[in-house]
């Protein structure tokens, strides 16, 4: 009953949070423009590369760059003495339109890692899931066609059922698709443990605070270490 709670309460802040997003979130919700990607490169020289190519939840909104998950990911990295180098480039607002249109720029270094976390806008606007599914399947093939090698993490992603039943459900189901027909891997549901929890978001009740981005980090750890320790 405690997760059915935790959980409704998540969908109907996503809900509030769908109807007015603009208004909400209009310092990160504009549309994007390549100086407003907050970008934490290291410069180690001959490391690989782990692009998080994302969103809000990626860009860490409301927290300093070094507490967004990405961070947080590159610190677990860096104690295990593995050979990469991550790179946040997330942006506020970001559809999956907007972020294939400002991919190649991002491709334009090598990469050998992409963790592609877009489409939950697009959920909250109501955005054809044809067109969701299609602008994630451009990105998946830009990435491969830019480099063959490089290997790609679908983050999961879920939203709340304002837009009914089946709305909600093939959104959902778009990530476990789209990673078993492409063979990329996938992280099944990012904000597993955070979602509706209360004290592990800020006030606008979506964005992980610092504690919160802890466990986000965690699941994307348990998908990208397979990743990273096969590459290292």
């Amino acid at each position: 009953m405690g997760n059915i709670l935790k959980f409704s309460y998540f969908l109907g802040l996503l809900l509030i949070f769908a109807c007015g997003e603009k208004k909400a979130m209009e310092p990160t919700m504009a549309q994007p423009d390549a100086n407003d990607v907050k970008t934490d490169v290291a410069t180690t020289t001959g490391s690989k590369v782990i692009l998080f190519f994302g969103n809000s939840l990626t860009a860490g909104y409301g927290l300093d760059i070094q507490e967004a998950f990405p961070a947080l990911v590159q610190q677990r990295i860096d104690s295990l003495r593995l050979p990469f180098t991550v790179i946040n480039s997330g942006v506020s607002g970001e559809t999956t339109t907007g972020g294939k249109n400002r991919l190649n720029w991002v491709l334009d270094q090598k990469i050998d890692v992409v963790v592609l976390e877009l489409g939950a806008n697009d959920g909250l606007r109501g955005i054809p899931l044809q067109e969701t599914r299609k602008n994630l399947q451009e990105i998946i093939d830009a990435v491969r066609s830019k480099n063959p090698e490089t290997k790609i993490v679908l983050a999961g992603m879920q939203i709340p059922p304002n837009m009914g039943n089946a709305y909600t459900s093939e959104f959902r189901n778009i990530y476990p698709d789209l990673a078993k027909k492409n063979d990329t891997y996938l992280i099944p549901f990012l904000l597993k443990d955070v979602a509706g929890i209360p004290e592990l978001n800020q006030d606008d009740g979506i964005h992980p605070t610092a504690e919160g981005e802890k466990i986000v980090a965690d699941n994307v750890w348990d998908v990208l270490k397979e990743v990273v320790q096969k590459q290292g």
